[in-house]
C-alpha cells in the first residue's frame, strides 16, 4: 500500500463574493495576484517548499480557470507518479450525490482519496490566503505536543479580535476554549483556516457529523474533537499573512508588495512561489516614458507613465497614458491619453482612448456599498469602456459597454455598469 506521511487537502472552491465582479467567472483561488501569480500559487508554493508532495485540490465554483492553471502540477514540482497534486471537484455518486456544502463536508466527500495514501496527518488549507509558511515546522510542533489536532493561530489587535474564530489557550499552547466571532473575546490568537489532524481522528469526526447541514471545521468538525477532548494545541505563527477577501484588502496586499523593503518578499531565493506562466517576450518600456515603485509583467509593453502600480503579463499601456496605484491584470489594453487613478482592472479589459478611472469626489456605491468602496474603479474581465468618457469613485463597470452607457460621458461616482447577460 502506498505511504503517505502527510497529505494536504487543499479548499478552493470558494466564490469569494466580496470580490465582486473580480470572481464573477472566476474563483478567488485563481484570481491573479502580484503581476504573474494567482493566489492559489501560494499555498500550493509552500506545500511543496515544505516538502509536502501530495496535495488534494477542492474545486467547486467556477473551478475552468482553476483546473488550467494548476494542469498536472508541473510548475510547483508536483508531477508524481505517486502522490502530486489531484484536482477533486464534486463528482457523480450512485446514491445522493451533492456538492460540496461546508468545509468540512468537502474534505468528507473525499474520504476515499486521502484513503489511498493510508496518511498519518492531513494538512488542511484555505485556498486564498496570501502568506509563506512551513508546515513542515507546524508537524514537528504537532508531533512534540503530541496533539490530535493542531490549528494555525495568529495574534491579531484585540479590536479585531471579534471577526475571527478564537482560541482561549493555556501556557502549553493546548486549546482550552474557542469561540467563533466573539462579542468579547477573551484573546487575540485568530485562527487561520489551517489545521493538522491525526489521520483517524479526523476521519471519526467527519464521519460522525456527517450529516450535519454545511459541515464545518470552525462551527461542527473542532468542536466535536474538544467536547471528545482530544488534546488540541495552538501553533502560532507570527510571519506574513494576509486575507484578501475584500477589494480592499485585495488592493492593499498588491501595493505593499511594491514598498521599497516589502514586507512580503516575492523574490526570496530559499522560498520561492512557483506559477504556471506563459512563454513571453520581455516587457518593452518605451523610451520617452516613466515607471517608478511599480511590477511590470513579462510581454507588458508601456508607452505612457506608470506610478506605484502593480501590472499583469501581457498588458499594453498606450502613449501619454498615466496610471497611479492600480492594479491591471494580464493581456489588457489601455489606449492613449487615458488617466487611471486607484483602479483594479481584471484580465482582458479593452479602455479607449481618452479614458478617465477614478475622478471626483467619493460617493457611496448604488449596488454594493459593502463590496465596492474605498474609492476604488473596479472593471470585471472583458468588460469594453469606449473612448472619451470618465468614470468615478466607488463605481463598478462589467460587459460591453458603449457611449450611451454613459449619460454627459460620465459615470459618477458610485454608479455601477453591469450588462445585461453578465
Amino acid at each position: 500500500m502506498i505511504k503517505k506521511e502527510m497529505v494536504a487537502m487543499l479548499l478552493a472552491g470558494g466564490q469569494g463574493s466580496r470580490l465582486g465582479v473580480l470572481t464573477s467567472k472566476v474563483a478567488k483561488p485563481a484570481v491573479a495576484f502580484g503581476g504573474k501569480y494567482r493566489i492559489i500559487d501560494f499555498p500550493l508554493s509552500n506545500c511543496i517548499n515544505s516538502g509536502v508532495d501530495t496535495v488534494g485540490v477542492l474545486t467547486q465554483y467556477q473551478p475552468l480557470r482553476l483546473n488550467t492553471h494548476i494542469g498536472i502540477g508541473i510548475p510547483w514540482d508536483l508531477d508524481r507518479n505517486i502522490g502530486g497534486v489531484t484536482v477533486l471537484p464534486p463528482y457523480e455518486k450512485s446514491i445522493n450525490s451533492e456538492w460540496y456544502t461546508g468545509t468540512a463536508n468537502a474534505i468528507y466527500q473525499n474520504i476515499d482519496y486521502m484513503e489511498t495514501f493510508n496518511p498519518d496527518y492531513i494538512l488542511i488549507l484555505a485556498g486564498d490566503h496570501i502568506y509563506k509558511m512551513d508546515y513542515e515546522v507546524m508537524l514537528e510542533f504537532h508531533k512534540e505536543k503530541e496533539a490530535d489536532v493542531t490549528i494555525a493561530v495568529m495574534p491579531v489587535p484585540m479590536v479585531e479580535a471579534k471577526r475571527f474564530g478564537i482560541m482561549i489557550t493555556d501556557d502549553e499552547k493546548r486549546v482550552v476554549d474557542f469561540e467563533e466571532k466573539p462579542d468579547k473575546p477573551r484573546s487575540n490568537l485568530a485562527s487561520m483556516g489551517i489545521y493538522i489532524f491525526n489521520w483517524h481522528v479526523l476521519r471519526e469526526a467527519l464521519v460522525k457529523n456527517a450529516d450535519q447541514p454545511n459541515l464545518d471545521f470552525g462551527k461542527h468538525v473542532i468542536p466535536y474533537c474538544h467536547k471528545k477532548e482530544a488534546p488540541l494545541f495552538a501553533y502560532e505563527f507570527n510571519g506574513y499573512w494576509k486575507d484578501v477577501g475584500t477589494l480592499e484588502s485585495y488592493w492593499r496586499a498588491n501595493m505593499e508588495l511594491i514598498d521599497i523593503v516589502p514586507e512580503f518578499n516575492l523574490y526570496e531565493e530559499y522560498w520561492k512561489i512557483y506559477t504556471k506562466s506563459e512563454i513571453l517576450p520581455p516587457q518593452y518600456i518605451a523610451g520617452d516614458t516613466f515607471v517608478e515603485r511599480s511590477i511590470i509583467g513579462e510581454g507588458t509593453q508601456v508607452y505612457g507613465k506608470v506610478y506605484n502600480s502593480v501590472i499583469g503579463c501581457g498588458v499594453t499601456i498606450g502613449t501619454d497614458t498615466i496610471v497611479r496605484d492600480s492594479i491591471i491584470m494580464n493581456r489588457t489594453k489601455i489606449g492613449d491619453g487615458c488617466e487611471v487613478y486607484k483602479a483594479i482592472i481584471a484580465e482582458n479589459v479593452t479602455v479607449g482612448n481618452g479614458v478617465k478611472l477614478g475622478v471626483g469626489e467619493e460617493a457611496e456605491n448604488e449596488t454594493d456599498p459593502h463590496i465596492y468602496d474605498s474609492g476604488i474603479v473596479t472593471i470585471g474581465e472583458k468588460s469594453i469602456i469606449p473612448s472619451h468618457v470618465a468614470v468615478g469613485k466607488n463605481t463598478v463597470i462589467f460587459g460591453v459597454t458603449d457611449e450611451e452607457d454613459y449619460p454627459d460621458q460620465y459615470l459618477a461616482s458610485g454608479k455601477s455598469l453591469l450588462k445585461a447577460g453578465v
